[in-house]
């Protein structure tokens, strides 16, 4: 089969088509064809060695994939030969022509759902849902700030802030064309955060008092101003920092912490997933039915050829993508 493979950290370049075999599926797994493998912030930086999670290498990347099942390991009872499914999490890489998965981890997609509209709602989709239903709730009146709006989460946390009866939803983005997706998404604000005075934008957005939650990916000076904008009793939650600064704490913004009765929540869906599988099934369920009832749109944005993965990667670091980036085996 084809696949991009590594065998060295570096820059896009060190992804390579490369001809290798066709993985085999143990007792409980299932072998899926590929049609459309998901492209992750997160494997950019393992691609440069800069993720917790160290890569043993050689390694093909990507963890989710959507796709139909063409071959059963043995022990396996569902999802029979052709069964269209969702892979949120692959035992192989998924920037392939095929993957293996436990078959436990395997969901049926309803046929009303196309391939990289379900490849868009698994790991962004799944940390959108659980962000919003666990780490930070949204209640009816409270205001939230959903950074890098435009993004794969971020399209999918407007919606669903809204949807699940939030107040203010106010979004941020770096771009124009990026601010007025999240107007057409449902936010009631747009601020750009490349804009020196945003946090100010956001105080007035909400009456001076700040934002009740924060939703923050960012990272460095853009997160710590994320803290500034925080409300008293507010809860910022770091789901994907770029950088690290925001994580090195100083005293004055331990004290705004404490004294503001503010939280600073982290929050990582493999791990949650990992400890609650069980969480995934329904999870996936209520997104599928949202955005077949027309409630959740699955922003989908560059669909490149698997061969082309060193230029989605390219263009997602250069933030130069909206919703979900897929590759097509």
């Amino acid at each position: 089969m084809k696949a991009i493979q590594i065998k060295q950290l570096g820059r896009p370049e060190v992804l390579q088509l490369v001809e290798t075999e066709t993985p085999v599926p143990g007792p409980g797994q299932v072998l899926v064809k590929v049609a459309t493998a998901g492209v992750n912030f997160a494997e950019t930086m393992m691609r440069q060695g800069l993720y917790p999670i160290q890569l043993s290498l050689p390694t093909i990347l990507g963890s989710e994939a959507s796709g139909t099942v063409v071959a059963h390991g043995a022990n396996v009872q569902t999802h029979a030969i052709g069964t269209r499914v969702a892979v949120p999490f692959t035992a192989s890489g998924s920037y392939a022509e095929f993957v293996v998965a436990d078959a436990a981890s395997v969901f049926p997609l309803p046929e009303r759902l196309d391939f990289p509209q379900a490849t868009a709602l698994l790991v962004q989709g799944l940390t959108a849902y659980f962000l919003l239903r666990l780490s930070a709730p949204p209640q009816p009146g409270q205001s939230i700030l959903i950074q890098a709006a435009a993004g794969g989460v971020g399209s999918l946390a407007v919606q669903l802030a809204k949807l699940w009866g939030a107040g203010t939803v106010i979004a941020t983005a770096s771009t124009t064309e990026k601010l007025e997706l999240a107007r057409r998404l449902g936010a009631d604000v747009a601020i750009n955060y490349t804009e020196p005075d945003w946090v100010t934008q956001v105080r007035q957005a909400t009456n001076g008092k700040g934002v009740d939650i924060v939703l923050e990916s960012v990272g460095g000076q853009i997160g710590e101003q994320s803290l500034q904008a925080l409300a008293p009793h507010g809860r910022l939650v770091v789901y994907g920092a770029l950088d690290v600064q925001l994580t090195s704490l100083n005293k004055q913004q331990v004290n705004q912490l404490v004294y503001q009765n503010q939280a600073f929540i982290g929050f990582a869906l493999p791990t949650l997933l990992e400890q609650h599988p069980e969480l995934t099934g329904e999870a996936l369920q209520n997104l599928f039915d949202y955005t077949i009832n027309g409630q959740l749109s699955a922003i989908v944005g560059k669909q490149l050829p698997l061969a082309d993965a060193s230029e989605a990667h390219r263009a997602l670091e250069q933030r130069q993508t909206t919703g979900k980036v897929v590759l097509l085996p």
